[in-house]
């Protein structure tokens, strides 16, 4: 389905579409798979950039820190780092949260962060990303709901997925009275200028990545959109070989 020519690389992603569904806590869907996830971690590298709300780096940490501490792991925001460059390589695993995707961007680019993040990856660092933490897997950011209330260097992000992501996707609902765009047309929009393929991942859907194999994982079907074909549904646990 989703084909590239890549040499084997060694991947260990979990891509969320969100860190929280309705009616439970943060990140709590997700703890089952992220104690296997993380298993033998014992330090894992946040990401605070994208500050959902405005919220500060720091409370952002803490706020993780409380999930984690729990299963054992001590969380650090890289923002506490001398050398960040240096923590991302050293890093035992990383978390990259949800907010603003063009401040997440923007940070990644002004640091000089973008390729050694991409570079810790391809080698099996175990990372998991939420939302913003999703949309920079992809190829580029072009498919994200966000506003873009900075302007970033780039929309080129990891590409450690062959297509974009778009996270938190909702389907439009017959007789709403919204007259505004839906999701899908605005993945429309995308395509007649792009050929790049969309995978719009549903509140409690993750994308759980192996290597060269991406399952996707939780309750819902995905949404697939590609260039000049009908969007099409893909059933949770499908599995999509990368060659």
């Amino acid at each position: 389905m989703f084909v590239v020519n890549s040499k084997s690389m060694s991947k260990n992603l979990l891509i969320a579409s969100t860190s929280t569904v309705f009616g439970s806590g943060f990140l709590e869907y997700l703890l089952p798979q992220l104690k296997k996830h993380f298993e033998g971690c014992k330090t894992l590298l946040f990401i605070p950039y994208a500050r959902p709300g405005g919220i500060s780096h720091d409370a952002y940490t803490n706020k993780v820190g409380t999930v984690f501490n729990a299963l054992n792991i001590n969380v650090r925001g890289i923002h506490t780092y001398s050398n960040p460059v240096q923590a991302v390589a050293e890093a035992d695993a990383i978390f990259t949260g949800g907010g603003n995707t063009f401040v997440l961007v923007n940070t990644l680019y002004q640091l000089e962060l973008m390729r050694p993040l991409r570079d810790v990856l391809l080698s099996g660092t175990p990372y998991l990303g939420t939302s913003a933490g999703s949309n920079i897997c992809g190829l580029t950011i072009h498919t994200t709901n966000d506003m873009p209330i900075i302007y970033p260097p780039s929309f080129k992000t990891l590409g450690v997925l062959p297509f974009n992501i778009n996270p938190h996707y909702l389907d439009p609902k017959e007789n709403d009275t919204h007259m505004g765009e839906t999701r899908e047309t605005r993945i429309k929009e995308f395509h007649a200028f792009n050929n790049v393929p969309v995978v719009g991942l549903r509140e409690g859907s993750w994308l759980e990545v192996t290597d060269n194999t991406i399952r996707l994982k939780g309750k819902h079907t995905a949404r697939v959109f590609e260039k000049d074909l009908l969007p099409y549904e893909v059933q949770s646990n499908t599995l999509l070989d990368l060659q």
